[in-house]
């Protein structure tokens, strides 16, 4: 069995890896290229949510995760708002009757290739959650909405310049599921910044797609492929060095 929950307040150094979304080659490239960092057993790895749907195999990748997890004592994982959607419609958290979130992960989250890689009939959701290991299931009911660190603070969507940075955080803390969108999770528009009132920290974020990782003022954006194309990232921190899927020989 494993551990009861994944760590929220980590430190030293880290290498986050932007949104996998079932692109477990790419994601075993990155993996590839950590193990040759030198100090690695002492390096965190945080993933900064969305490792479901979209991409070519969501349960090749969230094995790879199960593998990693048991193998490093150092793996952190941020809830993205794919893993959300899909942990409240298989009933792997409590949400709201209110919140149908069955119909919106069906039909605005790319899900096929979810549904297909744990061998599921596309929209049978009983079928899926009967397919998906308790391992899996384990780690997607129990995902925080952000992991503290010193220098750091990882969260999927970035934070809310109109909100403190203490307030948001108290919020992250205990996650509220009655929320129909989240903006931590969800909001394409604190990628632009700025960082919050009295935000002592670099805001880590995935979410949005661009081109190549974004270092701006206090914050890091790593979500370089969507799932659908380009390579994928990983920032070591705080060196600021970005790996690349491509970069693997």
């Amino acid at each position: 069995m494993p551990a009861s929950s994944l760590p929220t307040r980590i430190d030293g150094p880290v290498a986050v890896i932007g949104d996998v979304h079932g692109q477990t080659r790419k994601l075993r490239q990155i993996i590839h290229q950590l193990e040759r960092v030198p100090d690695m057993q002492h390096r965190w790895i945080v993933f900064i949510g969305d490792l479901v749907d979209r991409g070519p195999d969501p349960k090749g990748t969230l094995d790879l995760f199960c593998d990693l997890i048991s193998q490093h004592d150092r793996v952190a994982w941020v809830c993205g708002n794919h893993e959300l959607a899909m942990a409240a419609s298989l009933d792997l958290i409590d949400t709201p009757d209110y919140l149908d979130w069955k119909s919106a992960w069906l039909h605005a989250y790319s899900v096929e290739t979810t549904f297909a890689s744990y061998g599921a009939d596309l929209g049978n959701f009983d079928q899926l959650r009967e397919a998906l290991p308790e391992n899996h299931a384990h780690w997607l009911s129990r995902l925080p909405w952000r992991v503290e660190h010193p220098r750091y603070l990882f969260v999927h969507a970035g934070l809310d310049p109109a909100m403190t940075f203490d307030m948001q955080v108290q919020i992250l803390r205990q996650p509220d599921y009655t929320l129909s969108q989240p903006p931590w999770l969800f909001s394409k528009s604190f990628i632009r910044g700025p960082v919050p009132q009295g935000c002592p920290v670099t805001v880590v974020q995935g979410h949005v797609p661009i081109p190549e990782v974004l270092f701006g003022d206090r914050i890091i954006a790593t979500d370089t492929t969507g799932g659908r194309q380009g390579k994928l990232s990983c920032v070591l921190l705080p060196e600021n060095t970005v790996l690349t899927s491509e970069d693997d020989a």
